[in-house]
């Protein structure tokens, strides 16, 4: 298989710590900067799997950095260069410890539990009568905690006040940022054939000012339908064609693992490995437009460091 990136321990210029998430490690420069790396981890059901899936972290990178510069004009972001393929480097904001995610079709996790019979979701109530893959009349904000490790949970807006997790002053903007970038997400895909079906957004505050920071419309982050066929499935009751990680979810279902208490990580074929990565890459292709170059993976940490330590250079670190 492909050589792939699942650790990295880089010592930075002016580095006081390290934050290593599900899929990406994020270096805190100074207090001032963010270099974030992302791996070729992959993640399920708030499980880090074993394998690392080829090619994963460039496209994950150039996709999310491709979306920080198509919507800073009506948002602002912490991105400040992207100085390898896998690489962001950008402000360091304090990350609010909420997960806004909205949705646009009933699917996924909403589905799941629209299905054992609960009609409403992080306190936003969810339509009688409706079918899986149904889109909602208008996208429903349904926030999660953001989980240090294990499963994120959804909470309503009145316990993230409650809670005094984020202000009402900062849940409003983030509520705003939000359905404005859900709806530029959702005009760029559709120029694509495709249809931005759900999706997650993070944010940050740095010198008062709210940032998007992390990715933005990614596999990772998001579920994507092709619009083609759409319409015939739904009526017909089919699986609709998804770019996601929602297939590798059913696969991991059907191999009796759902990241529940007890149950063990099913052992990734390298065929299966290898569906994923084409996943990947076919999803950067359609929701871009251009073709994927994939980069010469030979000494991919050395090469990472290089270019960070130039950027940060640059940057006068």
């Amino acid at each position: 298989m492909t050589q792939t990136l699942t650790k990295t321990n880089y010592s930075l210029p002016g580095q006081q710590g390290i934050y290593v998430g599900k899929v990406r490690d994020a270096y805190n420069i100074r207090g001032q900067y963010l270099v974030m790396v992302v791996t070729d981890r992959i993640s399920a059901f708030d499980v880090v799997l074993p394998k690392g899936i080829p090619y994963k972290g460039q496209v994950l990178n150039q996709i999310a950095s491709k979306f920080l510069d198509a919507t800073a004009d009506m948002v602002p972001n912490w991105k400040i260069a992207s100085p390898d393929p896998m690489v962001t480097v950008g402000h360091f904001a304090t990350p609010f410890k909420v997960e806004m995610v909205i949705r646009g079709y009933l699917t996924g996790h909403a589905w799941r539990e629209y299905k054992a019979g609960k009609r409403a979701l992080s306190g936003v109530a969810m339509p009688g009568g409706m079918v899986e893959n149904q889109a909602f009349p208008r996208p429903i904000i349904t926030p999660t905690t953001k989980a240090e490790s294990g499963h994120d949970l959804d909470i309503s807006k009145e316990d993230i006040l409650g809670q005094g997790l984020i202000s009402a002053a900062d849940y409003i903007l983030l509520e705003k940022y939000t359905r404005l970038l859900f709806e530029r997400g959702t005009q760029i895909a559709a120029e694509k054939g495709l249809i931005l079906v759900d999706t997650k957004y993070e944010f940050g505050k740095k010198d008062g000012k709210i940032l998007l920071i992390d990715e933005i419309n990614t596999p990772d982050s998001s579920r994507y339908f092709y619009a083609e066929g759409y319409t015939e499935k739904l009526s017909r009751g089919e699986p609709q064609k998804q770019l996601s990680k929602e297939f590798l979810r059913q696969w991991l279902i059907e191999h009796n693992f759902q990241g529940k208490p007890g149950q063990v990580v099913p052992e990734m074929p390298d065929e299966i490995v290898h569906q994923v990565s084409e996943r990947y890459i076919e999803l950067y292709e359609k929701i871009t437009g251009g073709k994927f170059v994939r980069s010469d993976v030979s000494n991919m940490a050395e090469r990472i460091e290089a270019n960070i330590k130039k950027c940060l250079k640059e940057l006068g670190v």
